[in-house]
């Protein structure tokens, strides 16, 4: 009896031991993750050291288990993906395979992970613009149930969601968080500040169109900005320049391009923020939380005049870009402001900064300010005060019900380690995509502020909760969202008229509707309108809105003045 007796206890004392010895293996790689690379943060470096303690004991009972995550290609994805999945993995010893792919493939596997219930990938870092579909069906995890349930024991004491700045985002409108910010990028408009201040271009363009060469406060003083590098300046310091800049080959990418705010910035939708009310920005109409219809027919803007104005104008403005840019998609299309060939962009993804503050780039002064800025990027025709002028959004975490718990769990502690403070703020300072708002306010950011061209400045305004992604109206985002670069297609190649494609696909929208009525949606199903006059719903208040000929004067304002509308 004895004799077992010690030799229970010397195998308590081994693994006692190796116990230890893997805690001070796990600390050591911290401590080094710490110094040489989480510098800067929001932490001293004794916080960082207690709050990296933490994940290292709540890893124990995940650690030699592999987890596969998924997110799109961008430059903080990257970071992560190449970084940050080594430095989790020797702090904790939970392996981790971060794919970086295609936005388009992201949403395609984990489309395919719901409707097979197969267990593809751990977690998903997709955008918030599907709330809207997360809420109404039953495949996603909500995160407020899982903090306070099966994974309140994982969840981080230093987690602090009142720091994330775009929690709204990923809310139902019952105040459900369904998903956890991971990065956040904003659309604004960016032009050459060093260019629109030559004297001697200012002169001209005075002389031309009547008013200042200035920041664009409407879509006729950008369209006649465009023209006036493109067809009358031409070229300065001997390079062909252009007066815009965009995207237009078929491609998948190509319905962002029109489905991230551009119908609103023409005014298509009603206004009341953060989306339109009961119109949103893709033309939907929703009463009473349940969606009714998208064509003009059922009380919709999908269709309607205000809607064929914003694609007309986004496929005319292709003459005034690079020739290229028609065979272009996003990805292809981010390089070519950091060429210093173009003069303004309406509708520029601020996911691309990186490629504008790389030392060495010919859009960076002698002591690294830059030569450009951006601004609140300007409105349609059909938009009025109090209607939504602006798109952000925010990768964020997304976890499936059909991922088995512990995977799940496992995935959830990664997915709080890339957005803790010990390292957010150097993940932003990679990427230039904020979640935390400590990181915004710290003093490090401040330094950073005036060579990033006034985005810092957005981000500390009331215009972060202003421009907002595609809201709750949209019930299934996936299976919607294809509809849209399928039919603009059809316009930007010459094969049918906006108003045709238009047509066709306020159809299939509402036919994609009621076939979402006719199944098991948990919450707030579509129950669409029937079809009435068009001429009635024209002429009611509000979205969708009769056809406006007029064409309003340009109108321009100083870069200081352009952006006090963020205050």
């Amino acid at each position: 009896m004895l004799n077992q007796l010690v030799l229970r206890l010397s195998i308590c004392c081994i693994l006692l031991s190796a116990d230890i010895a893997a805690a001070s293996t796990f600390e050591r790689a911290a401590e080094d993750w710490i110094t040489h690379e989480f510098q800067s943060s929001t932490l001293t470096k004794n916080e960082q050291r207690q709050e990296m303690l933490w994940f290292i004991n709540a890893a124990k009972p995940y650690r030699n288990l592999t987890i596969r995550v998924t997110s799109e290609r961008i430059p903080t994805h990257i970071y992560e993906s190449e970084v940050l999945a080594k430095a989790f993995y020797e702090i904790t010893g939970i392996y981790v395979v971060h794919e970086v792919t295609g936005e388009g493939d992201v949403l395609h596997k984990m489309s395919i992970q719901n409707s097979t219930e197969q267990n593809l990938y751990d977690a998903y870092i997709s955008d918030s613009d599907l709330i809207g579909t997360h809420f109404r069906q039953d495949y996603v995890v909500p995160l407020s149930d899982f903090i306070t349930g099966s994974g309140k024991n994982v969840t981080s004491p230093t987690l602090d969601l009142e720091d994330f700045i775009g929690l709204s985002f990923t809310a139902s409108p019952d105040g459900k968080l369904y998903q956890l910010p991971d990065q956040q990028f904003v659309n604004l408009y960016w032009y050459r500040k060093d260019w629109f201040s030559k004297p001697e271009l200012k002169n001209l363009f005075r002389t031309l169109y009547g008013y200042e060469l200035a920041v664009p406060q409407n879509w006729q003083a950008y369209e006649d900005i465009a023209e006036f590098f493109s067809d009358k300046v031409k070229e300065i310091d001997g390079k062909r320049i252009y007066g815009h800049m965009d995207y237009a080959k078929k491609h998948p990418s190509l319905g962002w391009r029109i489905s991230d705010a551009w119908l609103s910035m023409a005014g298509v939708g009603d206004k009341g923020l953060p989306n339109g009310t009961p119109v949103d920005e893709w033309g939907i109409r929703v009463e009473d939380c349940h969606p009714v219809g998208a064509s003009t027919s059922r009380g919709g803007a999908l269709n309607s005049p205000a809607a064929v104005y914003a694609v007309e104008k986004y496929v005319d403005w292709l003459k005034y870009a690079p020739p290229e840019s028609r065979n272009l998609y996003f990805s292809q299309s981010l390089g070519w402001a950091a060429k210093g060939v173009i003069a303004q962009q309406i509708f520029w993804y601020s996911a691309d900064i990186e490629n504008l503050v790389t030392p060495g780039s010919v859009l960076l002064n002698e002591d690294g300010t830059p030569k450009w800025r951006v601004a609140p990027s300007p409105v349609g025709k059909y938009w009025q005060d109090g209607m939504k002028s602006g798109y952000q959004d925010a990768g964020a975490w997304t976890f499936l019900k059909s991922t088995p718990l512990e995977r799940r769990q496992a995935a959830w502690l990664y997915a709080q380690f890339v957005v803790s403070k010990t390292v957010s703020l150097k993940k932003f300072l990679k990427g230039y995509t904020p979640v935390r708002l400590s990181d915004l306010q710290s003093e490090q950011v401040s330094e950073l502020a005036p060579y990033l061209g006034g985005l810092i400045e957005f981000y500390r305004s009331r215009g972060r909760q202003v421009w907002t992604p595609t809201g709750n109206n949209v019930p299934d985002y996936p299976g919607i969202a294809k509809y849209w670069w399928q039919h603009i297609a059809m316009i930007v190649e010459g094969d049918k008229s906006a108003q045709q494609a238009l047509d066709q696909m306020a159809q299939v929208v509402d036919e994609h509707l009621a076939s979402l009525e006719q199944s098991d949606m948990q919450r707030c199903a579509p129950k669409l309108n029937p079809i009435t006059s068009i001429e009635a719903w024209l002429e009611n208040p509000g979205s969708p809105k009769m056809q406006n000929d007029e064409k309003p004067k340009g109108r321009t304002l100083p870069y200081e003045e352009a952006i006090r509308v963020w205050q």
